[in-house]
């Protein structure tokens, strides 16, 4: 095989591993942080719990130097964009069940 072919395959494994492996690992991550919420009862407005007690919070540097990443604080990130969990006036955060039926992780 060639150089630049060698080089080429390279090139794609590195882009496949900086764009498609962390989507990957936040629709790995989406169904643990469905089960946080319920296990936690932050289902509904009257339920909301905040990202701290729910224990979703970015960690900080040195924590993150020391071990592996954990997506679900991006999981939880995606989940607030497509509406599934949604935020009340004091910064607590609340799993919307009506929202969650309408997805592909409506069977969890």
């Amino acid at each position: 095989m060639s150089d630049w072919a060698i080089i080429i395959i390279l090139i794609i494994l590195f882009l496949l591993a900086i764009f498609v492996l962390p989507q990957l690992m936040i629709a790995r991550a989406v169904p643990k942080v469905i089960k946080i919420f319920r296990n936690g009862d932050a289902v509904g407005i009257k339920n909301a719990k905040t990202v701290e007690y729910l224990g979703l919070q970015q960690k900080g540097m040195m924590e993150r130097m020391m071990r592996t990443r954990d997506y679900k604080p991006r999981a939880l990130q995606f989940l607030m964009q497509i509406g599934v969990v949604q935020m009340t006036e004091e910064g607590k955060v609340y799993l919307v069940e009506e929202m969650l039926a309408n997805t592909r992780w409506r069977n969890l």
